[in-house]
């Protein structure tokens, strides 16, 4: 029996019209996988509320989630720190949207126990487990017994305030912890393979990653998880195997393009945001990439790949992107051996341990580094 192959994503955000364009670069890689999952970052809706608490980022067009099934998008975590921006009429929706593409999802629901459940997703005759947590806030995107909103990971901010996506979030709350853990637990229980995937980390800034990410990983890894599947800084990050199963810690964007991000426009707080960010993470947007003003770095694009054999064995790389302007991602071309050294060296500058990179074809496989053997 021929492994199962699965792709993951980084972030989704399609709220600019023709959004089949811009998934067609990545849509014959998309095609031909048996499972992509990907991160859903803003909700699709045509609400038009505005939940405080974070710069609100503004909902795509619900029918754009066609775009999302037609290029084989099959699932989609959802908690992150946007995904209420429209409050709960653009989480209504959403979900709505997607159960009607047939799309699986997991992290955000009608309650906490909606939030916190698995999505089971079937595939040759097993079971996928996909569960999704917010790390990073804000508080008030939080799902409780009788709210709606977002499965989380409540990671403690250094001042002493809320968790929030702009604070300095440090600490692992060890009752939040325990959760995310008995969660994986139960659905180990139920499904043969384990994605969790996290909202975590530093936004737009190269190869850094916050104190509390690897420890979390190790965690999800140590509850049961067969793979973490990290996205929210738009910006790629290393890859790490622990215990031999694989954590890529940032996806950086799958497929971003949108104008809420340029400073020219109408909404004040996004604007102001626009110009605030490149003053805080000390970068200046190319100004080819109008949907897309991230790190310039941050065309060094990724996606996730797994071979999940049928034994178990899990064989993890990743298939080099970069993202033509204005924004869209395609296969890295010419471009791959540089892009695969790239994020092997983001990995090493942050503290992850080397790895070997062995290219087979589109794919770069990664294994422990036989350098750092004893």
């Amino acid at each position: 029996m021929a492994p199962n192959e699965i792709l993951l994503l980084g972030d989704l955000i399609l709220d600019v019209p023709d959004p089949d364009h811009w998934l067609a670069g990545i849509a014959p890689l998309t095609h031909a996988a048996d499972l992509v999952i990907g991160h859903l970052e803003v909700p699709y809706t045509a609400s038009e509320e505005e939940m405080p608490g974070d710069v609100p980022a503004p909902g795509a067009n619900p029918a754009h989630l066609d775009a999302l099934a037609r290029a084989g998008i099959g699932a989609v975590s959802m908690a992150g720190n946007h995904m209420m921006d429209c409050g709960v009429p653009g989480l209504t929706e959403t979900i709505g949207g997607l159960d009607r593409n047939g799309i699986a999802h997991a992290g955000a629901g009608m309650t906490l126990a909606e939030a916190r459940a698995p999505a089971l997703i079937p595939l040759g005759g097993r079971i996928v487990a996909l569960l999704s947590y917010d790390c990073v806030g804000p508080e008030l995107c939080w799902a409780a017994a009788d709210k709606p909103g977002c499965a989380y990971v409540n990671v403690l901010a250094s001042d002493g305030g809320p968790s929030r996506p702009q604070a300095e979030l440090v600490e692992i709350d060890p009752a939040s912890q325990s959760l995310m853990e008995a969660d994986i637990a139960a659905a180990r229980e139920r499904a043969d393979l384990v994605v969790v995937a996290l909202h975590k980390g530093i936004t737009h800034r190269p190869a850094e990653l916050a104190a509390y990410e690897r420890p979390l990983a190790t965690a999800a890894i140590r509850a049961g998880a067969d793979v973490v599947a990290g996205h929210h800084a738009h910006i790629a990050r290393g890859i790490e195997l622990i215990e031999g199963r694989p954590v890529f810690h940032g996806l950086g964007n799958g497929c971003v393009v949108t104008h809420a991000l340029a400073p020219a426009q109408d909404h004040p707080a996004r604007a102001e945001w626009a110009e605030r960010r490149k003053r805080m993470f000390g970068f200046e947007p190319d100004p080819a990439y109008p949907l897309a003003p991230f790190h310039p770095e941050a065309v060094n694009g990724m996606i996730g790949r797994l071979l999940w054999h049928e034994d178990g064995r899990i064989e993890a790389g990743f298939v080099p992107v970069w993202f033509e302007p204005p924004g869209r991602p395609v296969p890295a071309g010419d471009r791959a051996k540089a892009i695969a050294t790239y994020i092997a060296a983001i990995g090493e500058q942050a503290g992850l341990p080397p790895l070997d990179l062995r290219r087979e074809g589109v794919v770069w496989a990664v294994s422990p580094s036989s350098s750092s053997d004893p």
